[in-house]
Formats: structure tokens, sequence, C-alpha cells
């Protein structure tokens, strides 16, 4: 539940000449996309029914349903779905009416792909800036649950961070990965007079330092390569509302000069521009690193955590607050009913005994991937015992059912394959390049051994 990581996006291609949807589709997925494709327009409705996607990669002239009728019948019901509408020569005119029905843009067949690529990474940025725009939407509930819990050490915590809310003072909330403290820091701004305004958020840990001060500060057309309009950065964004600034123990140094700045300064500079523009932010900053080691390793500025810790706020794992997991799991089950289309009539017991049982060394993050699992894997409405997933069980209760067992070494060195990658993956918030750097192998390799254990 780590805010701010990157999503896969999630593009469907619709094109009635096979040839040309596989070559689109090879190519989007060598750069990671996740890509599905139809033959038509029709088909393409059926799927956008049961899926939702970020983007609609459709060709003007279709059988049936055309691209421009696609168009309009995703802008009426898919809000959140670009449209990029592909076309030859002759139909450029249409394809730029189709612009101003609400297409995103066009790409001209036999163009380099290239310029398509470009096009979608912008759509890429956008989507990302809005599901965590949507996380904090979705996860409503979720704070809701976290507000009343009912364990007595937390409550004392919440209690802090509500008090702590009524004023601007900075906060660095504690906890381990996947606790919720992006959920905490969330709840601090809606209990904030800045609730009105926005609460923009930023993963230290995602971007490299380059990418990390163009996010946080902005930056001034032609800068820098790649920089072909200005863009505001987070800190203006915040403007009047909340900065989240997660796993903040990962900044350089050097960014954490530039931070320290603007927070004592309350102004902020573009990249590539010497004129100081005024924000003025509520600033809460999170991590699951022991920043007083860090201090004292010369990794971390000693002003800038002083700076950032007025108020500190530590969340307690999930093994130790089982009171809030029956809540927990109604929720994520409600919720992935509700992403993936499907309905759940009944929990075996069996099930509930795990999921309540669970010590979840991954805390909610791994709570909400589990459930996930169970209800895509339920069948007519029913979660099942059986679709439990054999790597979350532990040590000892592995042993009373597989002492017996003798398995050829091949399939035990499987088995632990597969469930160290999930393991990893879960720890990675399911970022598919992040876990292959990690476990030094390419995306390609990892992303196959994921298609052959079925983990997806």
């Amino acid at each position: 539940m780590e805010m701010n990581q990157r999503k896969m996006l999630k593009v469907l291609i619709v094109d009635d000449e096979e040839a040309y949807r596989e070559v689109l589709q090879t190519i989007l997925e060598k750069k990671g996309y996740e890509t599905d494709t139809a033959a038509n327009g029709k088909e393409a409705l059926e799927k956008l029914k049961r899926k939702n996607y970020h983007l609609v990669l459709t060709d003007l002239m279709m059988d049936e349903v055309n691209g421009m009728e696609l168009l309009e019948q995703i802008k009426a019901n898919y809000r959140d779905t670009e449209v990029i509408m592909v076309t030859g020569y002759g139909t450029i005119q249409n394809a730029v009416e189709a612009m101003k029905k609400g297409a995103f843009t066009y790409f001209i067949k036999g163009h380099d792909t290239e310029a398509l690529l470009i096009e979608i990474q912008k759509i890429e940025r956008f989507a990302s800036l809005e599901s965590e725009n949507e996380m904090l939407r979705s996860l409503r509930p979720s704070i809701k649950c976290m507000a009343n819990t009912k364990n007595k050490k937390f409550q004392k915590v919440v209690e802090m961070a509500e008090k702590a809310a009524e004023s601007n003072i900075n906060i660095l909330i504690l906890g381990e990965s996947g606790v919720g403290k992006e959920v905490m820091a969330d709840h601090i701004h809606h209990c904030s007079k800045r609730k009105n305004h926005g609460s923009m958020a930023v993963s230290c840990h995602a971007l490299s330092e380059n990418m990390l001060e163009s996010e946080l500060f902005g930056h001034e057309k032609g800068s820098f390569t790649g920089a072909i309009e200005r863009r505001k950065g987070r800190f203006e964004a915040a403007h009047g509302g909340t900065l989240f600034l997660d796993e903040i123990g990962e900044l350089s140094l050097n960014t954490q000069a530039k931070l320290l700045r603007a927070i004592e300064t309350r102004k902020i500079e573009r990249i590539g521009s010497n004129k100081g523009i005024d924000v003025d932010f509520r600033l809460i900053c999170a991590t699951n690193r022991d920043l007083h080691k860090a201090v004292e390793e010369g990794l971390f500025r000693e002003d800038l955590f002083f700076r950032i810790s007025s108020i500190t706020i530590e969340i307690p794992p999930l093994r130790d607050r089982k009171e809030d997991i029956p809540d927990l799991i109604n929720y994520f089950v409600r919720a992935s009913e509700k992403e993936m289309k499907k309905k759940i009539h009944r929990i075996e017991a069996g099930v509930m005994d795990f999921l309540l049982t669970y010590p979840y060394p991954g805390n909610i993050r791994e709570l909400k991937n589990i459930v996930e699992r169970l209800v895509v894997l339920s069948t007519e409405g029913v979660i099942k015992e059986a679709e439990l997933p054999e790597v979350r069980r532990n040590d000892e209760a592995k042993m009373k059912t597989t002492s017996s067992i003798i398995k050829p070494l091949k399939d035990v060195r499987k088995e632990f394959e597969a469930r160290y990658i999930e393991e990893v993956l879960m720890l990675c918030n399911q970022n598919i390049s992040e876990a292959a750097k990690k476990l030094h192998v390419s995306r390609r390799q990892l992303f196959n051994k994921i298609t052959e254990y079925g983990l997806k």
C-alpha cells in the first residue's frame, strides 16, 4: 500500500489487421507495458467491460464499430481511459476530429513508432499521478478502519496524529514497510485545515536523484535533455496543501541539502531558473529506516532530521494489532470485488482461520495482496481454502502437512524459487522492474518466471 509505486500501464490494442496488432503488441511489451488485443471495436467494448485499461490504441477504420464510435463509447463510459487513434495518411483529418472528441492524440501508420512511445510515456506519467489520487480516494474506507482501530496502542497513535494535524508542524511517520504510512499521512491531511487543498505524494526511493529533483522542484523548458516544456514540481503543486515524502531516508545528501533549504525558506527554484517561488505546504515524511543510525553513519543530515521530526509517529506492525484484521479483510474483499468485477458470497472457514492468524511480515500490503489473489481465484463467488497460497503458511504448519512427502529435488527448488520471487514482488509492491533489479536478473527473465509459476 505504499504510495507512488509505478503501476504497469495497461494497453488495449484494437486493429482489424492481425499482423499490425502483433507488431504493436511486441513493441509495447518489450517496453514493459501490459497489453491485450481486439480485432474490432465490438470485441474491444467486451474487453473493456471485464478489465480496466489506461489506454486504448485503436485503428480508425474498422467494420461494425469503427474507431470514432469506439472513442465515443469509451469517453461516455470509461472516462479515465485515454485513446490514441491510429490512422493512415488519407484519414488524418478524421483523426484530428477524434482529438476534438477526446482522443489523447493520433499516430500515423508507417511512421517511426518512437513517436508513439513518447506519447504513451506521457499517458503513463499522467496515469501514475492519477493513480496516486485514485489510491487516496479508494483508501478512504481503510482510513476509517485506521481511525476506528480496536487496538489500544494504535488508538493512542491515531489520537496523537489527529492532534498534530491541527497545527502546521512537520511530522515524521515511522514503521515497517507496508504498515500504512501513506494512509496515516492522508488521514492527517484530511484532519487538517488544509484538507480542501491538494495532498501530493512523492516516493524518494522510486526515482533517480536527477528525476527526483525535477519531480520536487519542477523545471524550465530546455533545462536538460528531455525537458520539452515547463513543468511545476510537487512543492508548487502542494501549495496550500500537504506534501508527503515517502522513504525520506533514501535521499542523497545533495538532495537533502536542497530539501532543507526549501523547508527553512519556504521558497524553491525550478531547475534551470534562478527565480525564487514562494510555496506554502505542510510537510509529512515517512521511512522504514533507522534515521538515528543513518545520522550517525553520515548518511542523513542531522539538521534535516530535526526539521522533519517535530512530531514523530510510529505505526505498529499488523501482527501487533490483530483486532483490526477482520475489518481490513472485509474492506479489501469489497475493494477487490469492485476492481475485478466479481462478487464474493462466501469465504470458507479455513480461509478465515488462516487470514486471522497469519503473522503478515509484509503487513497491510501483504494482507491486501493475499485477499486480491483469493478473489481472483474464487469460483462461483466462493473463496476456497484450496486456493490459499502455501507460501504464506508458517514453517510449522508446512512440516505437519509435508513431512511424510518426499519430492524430487528439482520440484523443491522450483517451489522455493516461486516462493522467493513472490516475496520479493510483494516487497517491491509488484513492480517487476524493481524486483528484477534486486534479484540481479533481466526483466524478461523475471517475467518468464512469473508466467511459469503462475504468479500473475
